[in-house]
């Protein structure tokens, strides 16, 4: 195993944490879950800017994410996760009932940029998703590259939120151009579709919360 000198990370070492950060984070930024959903439902609706404004929630909900769950990984209850994954599903529920009504109003008014941030940053903090990840391989991962210097758990964290926030932001791109050559009806049936979508795994997260099965 190559090792690092004290005070200067080995070369290889970083580019492997770095990797590693950039694999997994692009497995969860395009893996289905409410967080992307509500990315296509916000670029579908008010354009590029305001799905990039819900895909960076991650930058700004993970920080206590990840801290609280590298502190609590040996003792959060399984009863915990349950509940947040129910009161998480509510939550992303509600959401996509509200977006499917507002798309449905002709007179709709559209909410400020802040407005899209704040639901990406509810859906994506109370999601159980996040949570979990970093409680059971997130957390590991990030404590073993630490350990060995904390360049190289800097390097994780770069390869992973750059690819899980980017990887939604080119989501969001490719949906806000392809909503420019939709007419107004498709765009709002599109919409609803994807309000629906949200619906549908807000339900599963409550189903698997109240199953045991998160």
């Amino acid at each position: 195993m190559v090792r690092a000198h004290r005070g200067r990370p080995d070369s290889r070492i970083t580019v492997t944490e770095f990797l590693a950060g950039l694999s997994i984070g692009l497995g969860a930024g395009l893996a289905p879950g409410p967080l992307l959903a509500l990315v296509v439902t916000t670029s579908l609706e008010r354009g590029f800017g305001a799905g990039v404004r819900v895909a960076v929630a991650p930058l700004i909900t993970d920080l206590p994410i990840v801290a609280l769950s590298v502190w609590v990984a040996a003792s959060i209850s399984a009863t915990a996760v349950r509940a947040l994954g129910v009161g998480g599903g509510l939550l992303v529920a509600a959401v996509g009932v509200h977006t499917a009504l507002r798309a449905q109003s002709t007179e709709a008014a559209v909410p400020p940029a802040g407005g899209d941030m704040l639901r990406g940053v509810a859906v994506n903090a109370l999601s159980p998703h996040p949570w979990i990840f970093w409680l059971v391989a997130g957390g590991p991962l990030l404590v073993a590259a630490w350990g060995r210097a904390p360049f190289f758990g800097v390097a994780f964290l770069a390869g992973f939120y750059g690819l899980l926030v980017g990887s939604k932001i080119a989501v969001a791109a490719v949906v806000a151009r392809t909503a420019r050559n939709l007419s107004p009806a498709w765009r709002g049936r599109l919409v609803v579709g994807g309000a629906a979508l949200l619906v549908a795994g807000g339900m599963v997260l409550v189903w698997e919360g109240l199953s045991g099965r998160l």
